[in-house]
């Protein structure tokens, strides 16, 4: 079903929340780099660039904050990134009614930069190189880096990545926010499906 993001959120509470999802980010963003500059990784765009990849994302936070992003570009831009969101999105469910693999571009993507780069979701901000996470009761779960990776770095010692206090921390954040907006369940969207619900100011519940 749809539902509209309540309006009883004021600007002033949502930037406090928004200022604390910064924090987590910019935590992620450091230690990101810790990793990559071990390996001397660094992402320069490939044929298997991860922005052509169907990511899920599973937070109001980080819907609202891409929200904000939007909302500073130009109008042409909108326009621009809601045509390649509906093109993505028509082609994506095309595919998936055949049952055919789906490699998009995200609408997001000018030609190789994102253009919201700084509003980018988590997984965007965590996904290229070989990292862990573990679960409550569960052993430790470890994942490859993106295939660029593995042809430059596989040789090299593996340095710990760890994700788990990131997703903690924005479990957390999420179901603070939640409660203060009366919020219940969680949004299941790719990029280009938020883009769309942005500009209907509309969000997507399991």
């Amino acid at each position: 079903m749809l539902e509209t993001i309540p309006p009883n959120i004021d600007d002033h509470t949502l930037s406090a929340f928004h200022a604390r999802l910064q924090d987590i980010f910019a935590a992620m963003d450091r230690e990101y780099a810790r990793a990559a500059a071990h390996y001397q990784f660094q992402c320069d765009g490939c044929r298997d660039n991860c922005c052509l990849t169907r990511f899920y994302h599973h937070t109001f936070l980080e819907y609202l904050y891409l929200r904000g992003g939007v909302e500073k570009l130009e109008a042409h831009q909108k326009n621009e990134i809601m045509a390649r969101a509906e093109a993505v999105c028509r082609e994506t469910a095309q595919a998936d009614r055949k049952g055919l693999p789906v490699r998009l571009m995200c609408p997001l993507n000018a030609d190789g930069p994102c253009r919201l780069y700084p509003f980018r979701p988590m997984i965007c901000r965590m996904h290229g190189i070989p990292h862990e996470l573990q679960k409550p009761g569960q052993n430790v779960i470890r994942g490859s880096g993106c295939s660029t990776f593995d042809e430059r770095c596989a040789k090299i010692d593996y340095v710990k990545f760890d994700r788990t206090p990131f997703y903690v921390a924005m479990a957390a954040l999420e179901n603070e926010f939640k409660q203060a907006a009366g919020l219940e369940g969680r949004i299941k969207m790719t990029v280009a499906e938020m883009i769309i619900s942005i500009a209907q100011n509309t969000t997507a519940i399991d």
